[in-house]
């Protein structure tokens, strides 16, 4: 399901922008979908210790500093893609963290707090929601830094 992270890599487009910067945009509503679905999916499945390692997973995140080090927590931030079975997808939203840089901490941080909330009441269709609110705004503010660089 979709393209493995590392694996679309030409040098340059014909704009003039590197292409690693602007590949996750071609295939955005694809990963939304997926995501969005696993998230579901999820929450349709959780179990107590699967919940509780996604609490851990975020919980470590969250005490990781952004400031220096912010590839260390985005990918902290990624592992979530991981737990949800989304290995494929969990580079390339890497990426997409690392575009948007430590000015998305806090949202990221809260997005993955409202995420656990609904996996917690068992809302499906919340966490859903939330993980496609979460990456439309996370792909948004990376086109947003793809254009400023």
């Amino acid at each position: 399901m979709g393209i493995p992270a590392g694996r679309w890599r030409p040098a340059v487009t014909s704009a003039g922008a590197p292409a690693d910067l602007l590949a996750p945009f071609a295939h955005a509503e694809e990963l939304i979908r997926a995501q969005a679905t696993a998230a579901r999916i999820a929450c349709e499945q959780m179990t107590p210790p699967v919940l509780a390692a996604w609490c851990d997973s975020v919980q470590r995140a969250s005490c990781l500093p952004a400031r220096p080090g912010w590839e260390t927590k985005a990918a902290a931030h990624a592992e979530i893609f991981r737990l949800l079975g989304q290995h494929a997808w969990a580079g390339l939203i890497h990426d997409l963290m690392l575009a948007v840089g430590p000015g998305a901490n806090g949202m990221i941080a809260g997005s993955r707090q409202r995420l656990l909330d609904r996996l917690r009441a068992g809302d499906a269709d919340g966490a859903a929601l939330e993980m496609e609110n979460h990456l439309r705004a996370l792909l948004f503010m990376s086109r947003l830094a793809v254009r400023l660089r």
